[in-house]
């Protein structure tokens, strides 16, 4: 919702490396934690001009060494901007559902991307992050999946879904004879 007038106002690496932070700020506040994301945008931005030429790089260990470009970062714009699956994106819904699915037990990104990539070929891992993510927004969110409207229902383990229906009610204990 920001990068239009983010992008109108500097349209460059080398136009933003020279923004003042407090503008910056201003037009990315809405997007949360921003002074942290203005610190990074600038310092990635200089990065950019100063050792790349302006252009972004096309692979994973100099996007990572970027401020604020960390692995998943990393393999958004690989994957996005330039159509090479060096990974696959794990982002909380990535991660959750992956777990729900059994395809992976960790909760740490970079564990749950190597058990992900053992079972996903190569030419679906692009893809398969932006479906997962969107089937967690839209039909297995944390707090209350729709199983019922599920397409992997039945194949899915659901491992950590609390299963639905009537509650039950806890036995009371019996009750003791008093003495």
């Amino acid at each position: 919702m920001v990068t239009g007038d983010l992008f109108r106002r500097w349209p460059t690496p080398a136009a933003l490396a020279t923004a003042r932070p407090r503008d910056l700020e201003a037009v990315i506040r809405s997007t949360g934690f921003y002074r942290a994301k203005a610190k990074n945008i600038l310092g990635c931005c200089r990065a950019l001009v100063e050792r790349h030429g302006g252009e972004v790089p096309r692979d994973l260990p100099a996007l990572v060494r970027l401020p604020g470009v960390g692995r998943k970062t990393a393999n958004v714009v690989l994957g996005s901007a330039f159509g090479r699956a060096d990974g696959i994106v794990v982002d909380t819904h990535v991660g959750r559902i992956a777990r729900r699915l059994g395809l992976t037990r960790h909760t740490d990104a970079v564990r749950a991307e190597r058990d992900l990539v053992r079972v996903v070929p190569h030419d679906h891992w692009i893809g398969f992050s932006h479906r997962l993510i969107e089937h967690g927004r839209t039909i297995c969110p944390a707090r209350t999946p729709r199983c019922e409207a599920c397409p992997l229902a039945d194949l899915c383990p659901r491992v950590g879904v609390r299963p639905t229906g009537p509650r039950r009610r806890p036995r009371a204990a019996a009750a003791r004879p008093r003495s």
